[in-house]
């Protein structure tokens, strides 16, 4: 098959299989000149960043629910965002997520720039994510690749060589294979090819529209690809938290540094994440004891095991740092996720 077979091929199965998604515009919706909104398109870009389809939907829908326009989410308090974010992970992309709106917002018009170039020079966008919403939201053509999208032209052209060393050579193939009609469809339906039928573990060749194509199925190595090449050893770092609650019910919080892993979020005051022993740091004077196991999470490039450290504080209690957080503003739902495990970790051991 040729590359614009192949591409034709491919949007008559998306015709039919397309994924509904609460921020997509159908192809049927599409053919009928219903246009994709740019900040639907950009948040679930944003929030799609090494995050699954299941996870993210339920954020996006509350999202849109409190802010349902870029103008509305730029005067969002930082707070407020962060705090609706909480359990995403990636805190980064919160904070970016802001700035990016606040720089769209005070555009002319609030409108979204247009191109690739322009895309990525704004906060938290990268060659992806601008690749992206020039495709859906604009109809450029611009050539998408993300996991998904690896898997599927891995496959289709049967690339060997290891990932990550391949992906110049993935992102050129799938440039050929992006057409210069109906991009942001085509770039969907190889989202969804690679989600629903080239998965990761036994791909569903019999159901493929590209088999004929694919030279990896021919050779028999479909589910062997792609390589990848060996992840290294993960470190493990240890670290002491501290969950300290006053005689009235309110609760000992700090807000982690802007920059950094959880950065500009409400959390537990602790010590520093390093891979020796955890040095104390208890955030006032107290009769601190441990509470049960320790909390074990892990980020992208280590393990962290947590102490958890418990304490009933005085009503006089002037911390070191952090402040206190009344118990009825108090919501442990708005903390990140290894906040959360600290907090319940902590709560059996804290006196009522």
């Amino acid at each position: 098959m040729r590359d614009d077979e192949i591409g034709a091929a491919l949007l008559r199965w998306y015709d039919v299989h397309a994924r509904r998604l609460p921020w997509r515009v159908g192809p049927g919706d599409i053919a009928r000149g219903v246009r994709p909104d740019p900040y639907r398109v950009w948040l679930s870009e944003i929030m799609l960043q090494q995050t699954s389809v299941a996870a993210v939907a339920g954020y996006f829908q509350r999202f849109l629910a409190r802010w349902p326009e870029v103008a509305a989410l730029a005067a969002a308090a930082d707070s407020e965002v962060m705090a609706e974010w909480a359990g995403l992970g990636y805190y980064a992309r919160a904070r970016n997520l802001l700035k990016c709106a606040r720089q769209i917002a005070a555009l002319p018009g609030g409108r979204f720039p247009t191109t690739v170039a322009e895309l990525q020079a704004l906060p938290g966008i990268g060659p992806y994510t601008a690749a992206a919403i020039a495709a859906i939201a604009f109809d450029a053509p611009a050539t998408v690749v993300d996991g998904n999208v690896e898997r599927v032209i891995a496959r289709l052209f049967a690339v060997t060589e290891p990932i990550p060393a391949s992906k110049p050579r993935l992102l050129a193939l799938a440039g050929r294979l992006t057409p210069p009609a109906r991009p942001g469809d085509h770039a969907q339906a190889m989202m969804d090819l690679g989600a629903t039928v080239c998965t990761p573990r036994a791909p569903s060749c019999g159901r493929c529209p590209l088999r004929p194509a694919c030279r990896a199925h021919s050779q028999g190595i479909a589910a062997d690809l792609p390589n990848r090449a060996a992840k290294p050893v993960k470190p493990r770092r240890q670290a002491i938290a501290y969950v300290g609650r006053r005689q009235d019910g309110a609760y000992l919080l700090e807000r982690r540094p802007e920059k950094g892993l959880l950065g500009g979020t409400l959390g537990w005051p602790g010590s520093a994440w390093r891979e020796g022993p955890a040095v104390p740091d208890p955030p006032s004077a107290a009769n601190w004891r441990q509470a049960g196991d320790e909390v074990r999470h892990t980020f992208t490039h280590f393990h962290l095991s947590v102490v958890v450290m418990v304490a009933d504080l005085a009503q006089a209690c002037a911390p070191e740092r952090g402040g206190f957080v009344p118990a009825e503003a108090f919501r442990p739902e708005t903390l990140p996720t290894l906040m959360r495990k600290i907090y319940a970790a902590a709560a059996p051991a804290l006196c009522d």
